[in-house]
């Protein structure tokens, strides 16, 4: 094994989606940046003709400075869910959580709410929001680490687009504010 450091610059992820320009417009609202890169999907074109080249499928890349991140989007026939549990942002503190926050909700994003919660061995604050193919992303300050009494926690299916109610979260004295109902644990 060698000595040699490898400098990192960022970390790259590459989602599929179902629609390249309705995930530019959520990202561009969560990220508060314009993609540098936009390739719009060609039609799929007439079957009834022999096709001499591949459909150009849509992609779109973002250049993310806060927090560094090399983030693209690859339009794909893809089924709803996958083995993706969740994406998240961690900040310095609550303060932080909350800007992020009001800066998604002024962008009209839909967020929820996760304060003071005990989940994934660590007592923290956090806000939510779902992307147009069910990608959950959450910013999110650890406030102390924890040895929870529950079991650990399952992530996912804190944002919907319906009515606010309430989720269950590690313990029964855990609860926090969704939009919309789920039977999941917090996170």
């Amino acid at each position: 094994m060698s000595d040699t450091i490898v400098k990192t610059l960022k970390p790259h992820i590459s989602l599929n989606v179902h629609n390249v320009s309705e995930s530019v417009e959520f990202y561009k609202k969560l990220f508060g940046i314009k993609p540098i890169k936009v390739i719009t999907p060609e039609p799929a074109g007439d079957y009834s003709a022999v096709q001499t080249k591949p459909r150009r499928a849509g992609y779109a890349k973002f250049d993310v400075t806060h927090p560094p991140l090399n983030f693209v989007l690859n339009e794909v026939a893809i089924p709803k869910g996958g083995s993706l549990s969740h994406l998240g942002i961690q900040v310095e503190s609550t303060e932080d959580v909350l800007k992020t926050r009001d800066r998604w909700i002024s962008e009209g994003l839909l967020t929820v709410d996760e304060m003071q919660v005990d989940c994934c061995y660590a007592l923290q604050d956090k806000t939510w929001a779902r992307d147009p193919d069910g990608n959950e992303w959450e910013v999110f300050t650890v406030l102390e680490n924890t040895e929870p009494a529950a079991e650990p926690c399952a992530c996912g299916n804190k944002v919907e687009t319906s009515e606010i109610s309430t989720a269950v979260c590690c313990t029964d004295q855990q609860k926090a504010s969704t939009i919309g109902a789920t039977s999941e644990p917090c996170c």
